[in-house]
């Protein structure tokens, strides 16, 4: 695991300060104040255990970027600070191969560190595809996209880029030169959109035209956005870093939306989101339980609601484990939901009634006491293609199993 971050600062209060920044980051900093601390520590590890380096480009045993020099010929992604923003510094930082410069201009920086980081971690499964006809352009690309640790393709035109979205899923931005081959590059943007919205794909035209006009096309085609030759390295990256940190938003906000605040299960709607987009008609054979813990406020009035909250997190998490390859939601309060598509009443039985066991052979601690929990369950097993009619069969067989005893499972076959 790439969890170690060599820090390399003159300065003991900006060593304090990024390595409090790398721990944020949920990384481990290892902190050197020259270049020959730096290289002892880094030989106290093996390489293979660093994400990166951030490195400062003066001190005192290294006066001209040759601690730069180290981190790089180790192959570390290596992130350089300067006190300094002089163009002679700015042009020698630039000219090796950096993942990003920053200059100690103001407090922002470390606000910019601190994502630059957490994304090197992110990257390592983000998909970039580089589609341009001429392969030195394309070469130029991939060489500066993987000193960040993406997951690079290439293709020379359209057909070869559409093969490799169909079979890398994980590609989340495409890059894409003026000329490429089959199509137009602003057709095949229009194209692209048909299938992938902004929010999933991001791409980028890169234009050599000295006219706007290009730029426009590319944007109105569909591109997230444009650059223009010639571009300095910074600005790649930073139009880079910005298009995938707005997919990350719009990730976060839909997962906010779709899932249950306290248990992290999907919540009510993304439920029926979910089963509706899988089947234009449900399947014949199908099962829908309803589970609720059995005298559950008895739980919050004896031992708290934080403790009422602890089980529920604790049967959501028995939950995610025991079907996770089926749709289950927290429907709200105590009360889960479970679809068991291409399930015979019999097979879903079976796998409720051992949950059902789980569950009740628990024992739950929490702030030192022991808590058990049962559940009651409705399951229906009725051939319909409304999932609002499976509820309903399903609740009213959940009040049967609570009218019966609790802690057990009412089921019928229709």
């Amino acid at each position: 695991m790439q969890k170690k971050v060599l820090v390399v600062e003159q300065s003991a209060h900006s060593l304090s300060l990024m390595s409090k920044l790398v721990k944020k980051a949920g990384l481990q900093p290892v902190g050197a104040n020259s270049l020959s601390e730096a290289e002892y520590k880094f030989r106290q590890s093996m390489p293979e255990e660093f994400l990166c380096a951030v490195v400062d480009y003066h001190l005192p045993d290294a006066k001209h970027g040759e601690a730069l020099d180290f981190a790089i010929n180790a192959y570390l992604p290596t992130i350089a600070v300067t006190d300094n923003n002089d163009t002679n510094t700015r042009n020698a930082v630039l000219a090796r191969q950096v993942v990003d410069y920053i200059p100690k201009e103001n407090g922002q920086i470390y606000d910019y560190l601190s994502r630059l980081l957490a994304r090197l971690e992110k990257n390592k499964v983000v998909g970039v595809l580089v589609v341009d006809s001429f392969r030195h352009s394309r070469q130029a690309t991939v060489s500066l996209l993987k000193r960040h640790h993406f997951l690079i393709y290439e293709a020379a035109g359209a057909e070869e880029a559409v093969e490799a979205l169909d079979l890398h899923s994980h590609i989340q931005l495409i890059i894409i030169g003026d000329s490429i081959e089959d199509a137009p590059s602003t057709d095949f943007i229009s194209n692209l959109r048909k299938e992938y919205s902004t929010e999933e794909l991001a791409i980028i035209g890169v234009s050599d035209s000295e006219s706007g006009l290009l730029s426009a096309h590319y944007i109105k085609s569909g591109a997230n956005d444009v650059l223009r030759k010639p571009y300095c390295y910074e600005e790649f990256m930073c139009r880079i870093t910005q298009n995938l940190e707005l997919i990350d938003n719009v990730n976060v906000i839909r997962e906010a939306a779709n899932k249950d605040f306290l248990t992290g299960l999907p919540n009510r709607r993304h439920f029926f989101y979910s089963v509706n987009h899988s089947f234009k008609n449900l399947p014949a054979k199908q099962a829908l339980a309803l589970l609720d813990l059995d005298f559950f406020k008895l739980i919050n009035d004896t031992y708290g609601h934080d403790a009422g909250d602890y089980v529920l997190k604790h049967v959501a998490k028995l939950i995610a484990q025991a079907f996770d390859d089926v749709f289950v939601a927290r429907f709200g309060g105590e009360e889960f939901c479970i679809y068991l598509p291409l399930y015979s009443a019999e097979k879903a039985y079976t796998r409720l009634e051992m949950f059902r066991k789980l569950v009740e052979g628990s024992v739950i601690v929490f702030d030192n006491t022991e808590i058990t929990v049962t559940t009651s369950i409705g399951l229906s097993t009725r051939p319909s293609h409304n999932i609002e009619a499976l509820l309903s069969d399903a609740d009213k067989l959940l009040y049967e199993a609570k009218a019966h005893g609790r802690n057990q499972i009412c089921v019928r076959d229709e």
